[in-house]
């Protein structure tokens, strides 16, 4: 089944929902946040299925927004506006992203990550929506535009990470290992590529046999701690600084230099350590 960016099978009691733009490693577009979103309350109402397997296509899991579409391409779109800036405008953008993405998290059945290549910015906010993460040792998982040009509006860094931790990676915007990210806690398991497909197979078999009532109800308590810790205003904030990170000097720097030279070179710039030209911080 095709839902436009995303695609859909079942098989087994086994769902499993891939993005679907490996020419672009699977980079969010415009419309890609709703389909996973219509993807998942699909496998929401689908009584064959107990548990969720969200994947990619191709060699990577997701690298981020599509900054080919929304850096590199001249003039205004949904992720930039010229002077002065709504907030609101972007906000409610960005926001129907964060919710969408949330539609995994919010999914009554479980959802397993596997992680076969780089989530890597917005792909990181997917993955890290997922209950449970299984990733390739050597891929990598990060959120570099925390150096400039993004906020990660969905927050899991911290619920997974800790205060410390998710400052560390947030305050560097480093990309990590599968086997670092396991290290710190960030993953549940990463394994070699070639061992990943029976790692997550294992761990499906095992939780398919349960009932879909039991599975729903152990989700929803786990989930509803989060909740109280106040996740959903965590997201407002997160969502309204991300527009900020976007229209702030250092951004509209950047996204005036990825129309210059390419938003690959202007990523280099960015994250060489080097200050921004014309950064007033």
């Amino acid at each position: 089944m095709n839902f436009g960016t995303v695609l859909y099978e079942s098989k087994d009691r086994v769902a499993t929902i891939t993005l679907n733009r490996p020419e672009r490693f699977n980079a969010i577009s415009e419309t890609m946040p709703e389909d996973i979103a219509t993807a998942f309350g699909h496998a929401n109402n689908d009584d064959s299925v107990h548990v969720v397997v969200l994947t990619g296509a191709g060699r990577g899991f997701c690298g981020g927004y599509d900054l080919k579409a929304y850096a590199e391409k001249s003039g205004t779109n949904p992720a930039i506006q010229e002077m002065p800036w709504d907030p609101m405008i972007d906000y409610n953008f960005m926001s129907r992203c964060t919710q969408n993405f949330m539609s995994i998290w919010r999914c009554h059945k479980p959802v397993i990550a596997r992680v076969q290549g780089d989530a890597v910015a917005g792909g990181s906010d997917i993955a890290l929506c997922c209950d449970i993460i299984i990733m390739n040792e050597k891929a990598r998982i990060g959120y570099p535009p925390s150096r400039v040009w993004g906020c990660p509006t969905t927050a899991m860094w911290v619920y997974r990470l800790g205060a410390e931790k998710a400052k560390q990676m947030l305050f560097t915007g480093d990309l990590i290992s599968g086997k670092r990210a396991e290290e710190i806690g960030l993953i549940f398991q990463s394994v070699p590529l070639e061992e990943l497909d029976e790692t997550v197979n294992q761990l499906t078999n095992r939780i398919k046999g349960v009932p879909k009532n039991q599975l729903m109800m152990m989700k929803m308590m786990v989930n509803q701690a989060y909740e109280n810790m106040g996740l959903a205003s965590t997201q407002t904030i997160a969502t309204l600084l991300d527009g900020m990170a976007r229209h702030s000097p250092e951004g509209v720097w950047f996204k005036k230099r990825a129309e210059e030279v390419g938003f690959k070179q202007a990523v280099a710039e960015r994250d060489s350590g080097d200050p921004i030209p014309g950064s007033k911080s």
